[in-house]
């Protein structure tokens, strides 16, 4: 089952149909906001009630959001989804590059394209959008969203909750804090702190809170 009723919940229903082992039976978002009866043709069901519909036990969810919120909305619904007994359901894409020994927590959606070489650790509810380059030896940590066309060089670390921006470039054996909003075409050169939201013109300090900007 999918959480969600937006673009990325299109998308996912398209991937987890047609490159991977599930097969999707309904979607679900939170009563108030439910639309209708139906999306893309599934069953929509009512997320305070979704262990009632559908048996945890033969059933996985996975919370196809994004990042609003800073990844505090679908890292709620995922633990909300687990704690009425459902797995939580990966995606990796056929067409990524995915080194045999890397380490991917539970609950991660990997595009196409991304390339996460030997050594790489990737915590729970991460989404890596197409593209990406996550070097080896670097850390990932829980709830973070890259987007696409994002390196990450070699033994780079990179706190929870953060966003990465299209286009984005970390060097080596650096550390990114967490709840850091990296914007789009920023590249990173030396350690930042948490809580940083750091623009292309100002990619080396700190521009100004993000919590306050992403978490009023």
């Amino acid at each position: 089952m999918l959480v969600g009723d937006r673009v990325f919940a299109e998308i996912a229903h398209e991937y987890f149909t047609h490159d991977s082992d599930y097969e999707v039976v309904a979607f679900s978002v939170e009563r108030e906001y439910l639309q209708g009866e139906t999306f893309r043709g599934l069953p929509m069901v009512p997320f305070e009630s979704l262990e009632s519909v559908c048996d945890p036990a033969d059933h996985s969810v996975h919370v196809a959001v994004t990042y609003l919120r800073f990844n505090r909305i679908r890292a709620r619904l995922a633990a909300e989804a687990k704690a009425k007994g459902f797995a939580l359901a990966s995606y990796v894409s056929s067409r990524a590059f995915v080194w045999p020994n890397v380490e991917l927590g539970e609950h991660c959606f990997v595009f196409e394209d991304n390339t996460l070489q030997p050594f790489v650790r990737v915590g729970a509810n991460v989404v890596l959008w197409s593209g990406n380059h996550v070097g080896h030896h670097s850390r990932i940590g829980d709830n973070c969203f890259i987007s696409s066309h994002v390196v990450i060089s070699g033994g780079v670390r990179i706190g929870d909750n953060s966003f990465l921006g299209v286009n984005a470039t970390l060097v080596n054996d650096i550390e990114v804090g967490t709840d850091c909003w990296i914007g789009p075409a920023v590249t990173v050169t030396r350690d930042v702190e948490r809580d940083s939201f750091l623009t292309p013109a100002k990619s080396t300090v700190r521009d100004e809170s993000a919590r306050e900007r992403f978490l009023p």
